[in-house]
C-alpha cells in the first residue's frame, strides 16, 4: 500500500516537475547509491522522487540532530539513518551493523556533502567493500536538467581505478548548482 502510493506521487511529481527522470533499471539488489553532484538540499526532493518512482527502499544517512522531537519520526519514514558526526569513525561501523542484522535496502550516500569543498569523503567506498556492496552512481545534471542512476559497479580495491571510471561518469553532471560541484577524489588517491 506504502508503495503504490509512494509510487503515485512520484509520477506526479515527474509529470509536473521541469526535470526529466533518465536512468538506467534499478539494481535488483541491495547496495549503495551515490548521490552526486551534491550541490543542493533539492537533492534530497530528488533522491525520493526517483526512489519512489524506480521501487526502491531507499535508507540515507543524516545528522543525529534531524531526528530530534517532531523531525525524527518523520526522517525516520523517509528512510533516514541517524549518524553522530562527532564521530565519524563511527558511521562506517553503524551502517555495517544495519548490513549485518539482515536489512535490504539501498543506502544513499552523498559523499561531497553540500559544504565540503575539498573532495569526496571516503565512507562510502569503505562500506561497500566491507559488506561487498554493489555501489550505483546516481547524478543530478542542471545543464540537461535530467537526473536518475546512471550504472551500477563493484569496486575492485584499487582506489584510483575505481575513483576514474566515478570520474569518467561524473565528468559532465553539473548538480543544481555547479559553482558548488567537488571533484570526485578521495584523500586516499593522493598517497
Amino acid at each position: 500500500m506504502l508503495s503504490s502510493i509512494r509510487r503515485g506521487i512520484a509520477r506526479l511529481y515527474w509529470r509536473l516537475s521541469r526535470w526529466r527522470l533518465q536512468s538506467e533499471p534499478a539494481p535488483q539488489q541491495a547496495g549503495l547509491l551515490i548521490g552526486a553532484p551534491h550541490t543542493s538540499n533539492w537533492d534530497f526532493v530528488f533522491m525520493l522522487a526517483i526512489a519512489w518512482r524506480l521501487g526502491l527502499d531507499v535508507r540515507w544517512l543524516g545528522k543525529h540532530t534531524l531526528f530530534t522531537g517532531w523531525k525524527g519520526p518523520v526522517m525516520r519514514a523517509l528512510g533516514g539513518i541517524p549518524v553522530d558526526r562527532r564521530d565519524p569513525s563511527r558511521v562506517v561501523a553503524e551502517v555495517l551493523e544495519h548490513v549485518a542484522a539482515g536489512e535490504v535496502f539501498h543506502l544513499v550516500v552523498t559523499p561531497e556533502g553540500t559544504r565540503s569543498g575539498d573532495g569526496w569523503k571516503s565512507g562510502f567506498y569503505r562500506i561497500a567493500r566491507e559488506a561487498d556492496l554493489p555501489v550505483t552512481l546516481g547524478y543530478v545534471d542542471s545543464t540537461t536538467m535530467t537526473t536518475g542512476l546512471g550504472p551500477t559497479m563493484l569496486l575492485s580495491g584499487d582506489v584510483r581505478a575505481d575513483m576514474d571510471r566515478i570520474r569518467e561518469f561524473y565528468a559532465d553532471k553539473a548538480g543544481v548548482n555547479p559553482e558548488l560541484r567537488t571533484e570526485p577524489r578521495l584523500r586516499s588517491e593522493e598517497g
